[in-house]
C-alpha cells in the first residue's frame, strides 16, 4: 500500500512538473515576468533568487527580495509543481512584462506549452520503452511492423464470458496461459485448436496472474454456443516488442499519435453517451491502477506513465473554463474581437469552471471509493 502511494505520488509529480515547466520556459523566453517556479505546491519550504548578481535564499512565506526576479522554490506538498506568471489572471496592466500585455502569439504558446510538454514526455517514454521492450498484444507475429521484434511470445486471456466454464473455474481476464494440460503454447491459434479438439473434457489451465502461479480445472462445453468456444474465453498473442534504437523515436512518435487518437475517441464516446460516465476514474482509481501496474514491472509502469501524460495533455487542452484550453478559447475570442475581454466576466467564468471541476473530481473520487468498498 505504501509503495503504491509513493509510486503514484512520484508519477503525478513528474507529470505536473513537466507540464508546468512547459509554461515556465516559454513564458521566460517570451519576456514575461515569472514570479515563481516551484517544485511541489505551497506553502513554500525555501527558495532561491538572484539579487544584484548574487543568489539569495528566500525562506518560508517571506516576500521575495526582488519582485522582478524569479524565485525557484521547493514546497511542502510534493505533488508536481507550479509557475506563477505576472498578469496570468489579467492583472498588472501597467507592467510591460505582464502576461496580459504580451503579444497574442507569445501568450498562446505559453498556454499550450504545458500540453506540448506532456506529449513530448509520452513520446520520450515510449521511445525508450521501444528500445528496452514494450508489452503488446498482436494478432500474429507476422502482423508486427517492419523491423520490430517480438520477444517472449505468450498467450493471454483477453476476455472471459460470465457464466461460462472458465469463469466458473476462476479464470480471469489478463491471465497468462503458461500450460494447458501440461503442454506449452506460444500461439493463440494453436491453443484455440487444442481446446476445440478437447471440447466436453476437463482441461487443466496453468496461468500466471501478477506474481502468482495458479491452476484451474475447466469443464469445457461439448456443444458451446455461437462465438463462445468450449471454455468461454478469447485469446491473444502477447510479447515484448522492440525496435532498433535508431528507429525507436520514429515508432515512439507514431505510438504517441495512436494513443492520442484512442483517448480522443474514448472521450468522444463519453460525450456522446456511447460510454457510461461511470467508467470515469479519478485519483483513487489511478492510484489503484498504479499499484497493479507497478507489480507487473518497470516497463509496464513506464508505458502507463506515458498513457497518463497523454491523458493529462488532452484533458488540459479541452476548451473548458479554468483549463488551458479554456484560457486559449478566451484568448482567441479576444483576438477576433480586437480588444480585451471583460476581465471580471472572464475571471468569474474561470472560477465557476474551476468549482465545477472540483465537483466532478469529488463525485468521481466518491464513486471510486464506493467501488473499492463494494469489491
Amino acid at each position: 500500500m505504501i509503495l503504491t502511494i509513493v509510486t503514484f505520488v512520484i508519477i503525478l509529480a513528474i507529470l505536473i512538473f513537466v507540464h508546468e515547466f512547459g509554461h515556465f520556459i516559454v513564458a521566460k523566453k517570451s519576456g514575461m515576468a515569472v514570479e515563481e517556479f516551484g517544485f511541489g505546491f505551497p506553502p513554500r519550504l525555501a527558495g532561491i533568487q538572484k539579487v544584484d548578481g548574487r543568489r539569495k535564499l528566500v525562506w518560508g512565506h517571506r516576500q521575495p527580495l526582488d519582485k522582478d526576479q524569479t524565485v525557484y522554490s521547493i514546497n511542502w506538498i510534493p505533488l508536481g509543481g507550479f509557475v506563477r506568471i505576472r498578469g496570468e489572471d489579467n492583472e498588472h496592466e501597467d507592467d510591460s512584462r505582464s502576461f496580459i500585455n504580451r503579444p497574442f502569439g507569445a501568450r498562446l504558446l505559453t498556454l499550450v506549452a504545458g500540453v506540448v510538454m506532456n506529449f513530448l514526455l509520452a513520446w520520450v517514454l515510449l521511445s525508450i520503452g521501444l528500445v528496452v521492450g514494450l508489452p503488446v498484444a498482436v494478432d500474429s507475429p507476422s502482423s508486427l511492423p517492419a523491423h520490430a521484434r517480438l520477444n517472449n511470445p505468450q498467450v493471454a486471456i483477453m476476455q472471459v464470458v460470465p457464466g461460462q466454464p472458465a469463469a466458473k473455474a476462476g479464470v480471469q481476464e489478463g491471465d497468462i496461459l503458461l500450460q494447458v494440460d501440461q503442454k506449452s503454447f506460444s500461439k493463440s491459434d494453436d491453443l484455440s485448436s487444442y481446446i476445440l479438439g478437447h471440447a466436453g473434457q476437463v482441461i487443466q489451465f496453468e496461468v500466471k496472474r501478477g506474481g502468482q502461479l495458479l491452476q484451474f480445472e475447466v469443464q469445457s462445453n461439448a456443444h458451446p454456443g455461437p462465438d463462445q468456444g468450449p471454455t468461454g474465453i478469447s485469446l491473444s498473442n502477447i510479447g515484448v516488442m522492440t525496435f532498433p534504437w535508431y528507429l525507436a523515436p520514429y515508432e515512439g512518435l507514431k505510438t504517441t499519435f495512436v494513443e492520442i487518437g484512442n483517448i480522443a475517441s474514448g472521450l468522444w464516446q463519453l460525450v456522446t453517451g456511447q460510454v457510461s460516465v461511470s467508467n470515469l476514474g479519478g485519483p483513487v482509481k489511478i492510484a489503484q491502477l498504479t499499484g497493479e501496474v507497478s507489480r507487473m514491472g518497470f516497463i509496464y509502469l513506464l508505458q502507463f506513465t506515458a498513457f497518463l501524460s497523454v491523458n493529462l495533455a488532452i484533458l488540459n487542452i479541452l476548451p473548458f473554463p479554468a483549463l488551458d484550453g479554456g484560457r486559449v478559447l478566451f484568448l482567441v475570442i479576444e483576438k477576433f474581437r480586437g480588444k480585451r475581454n471583460n476581465q471580471k466576466v472572464e475571471q468569474w467564468v474561470n472560477t465557476v469552471g474551476f468549482m465545477l471541476l472540483l465537483l466532478l473530481m469529488f463525485l468521481v473520487t466518491t464513486h471510486d471509493i464506493l467501488n473499492i468498498f463494494h469489491k
